[in-house]
């Protein structure tokens, strides 16, 4: 039986986190091909509206994480045992690998494959994407029960807050807030020059909400 929940978590999230890279990520490829018919407004929202279908899809399989830095950030928060860490962060690379190999396959003549890469300098996107990240997963922190998004509230709240950071930091940072979103187009590509930054800051911006979080919580308590 356990074995069975543990494949069924596997699968929810990566076939969570495909969705979201070929759909995200296709959209920044078909701007591309059409001379900007998708436009930025349609990628921001296509990013938003995927994230939302997969957390009311698998929220309550997984939790709908779609992200290593979300699943980082549960475990440090205490709301998810350490002991599935790697399960997650490999199906949801697992799942983003998938979905930018086959927009390789589709799209060839694409070089980044939607690729997040810093507009300005290393340090303004290091900065905004921390931010970014760290109030993504305050927003999830605080309409999530125990690692897990259910219902309504969660799947729009979580949605409409990629939506509204990719509408404003996308043309600037990428507004990626997720390692796995970030990682599969730049290896598939060879655009590595910059993917220290979709690394590093969305684990220290959802570490840095867990750790506010948890202060906000304890004088709520008392």
């Amino acid at each position: 039986m356990t074995s069975s929940i543990y494949f069924r978590k596997f699968i929810a999230e990566a076939l969570g986190t495909f969705a979201l890279v070929f759909c995200g990520t296709g959209a920044i490829i078909a701007n591309e091909i059409t001379g900007g018919g998708v436009t930025h407004v349609g990628i921001a929202v296509t990013f938003g509206l995927i994230v939302s279908g997969m957390v009311f899809s698998f929220g309550d399989i997984s939790g709908a994480h779609l992200n290593p830095a979300v699943t980082i950030a549960f475990w440090i928060a205490g709301k998810f045992p350490r002991k599935e860490i790697l399960l997650y962060v490999v199906a949801q690379l697992l799942g983003a690998f998938l979905a930018s190999g086959l927009l390789k396959f589709l799209f060839p003549q694409i070089a980044n494959l939607g690729t997040t890469l810093p507009s300005g300098t290393e340090l303004q996107s290091l900065i905004l994407e921390i931010i970014l990240t760290f109030l993504l997963m305050t927003v999830i922190l605080n309409t999530a029960t125990e690692s897990k998004e259910k219902g309504m509230l969660a799947g729009i709240a979580v949605g409409s807050t990629v939506l509204l950071e990719a509408m404003f930091a996308g043309p600037i940072s990428g507004a990626s807030m997720n390692p796995a979103r970030s990682i599969a187009p730049a290896v598939l590509s060879g655009v590595l020059e910059h993917l220290w930054i979709y690394i590093v800051a969305p684990v220290t911006g959802a570490a840095l909400s867990v750790f506010v979080w948890k202060m906000t919580k304890e004088k709520i308590q008392k």
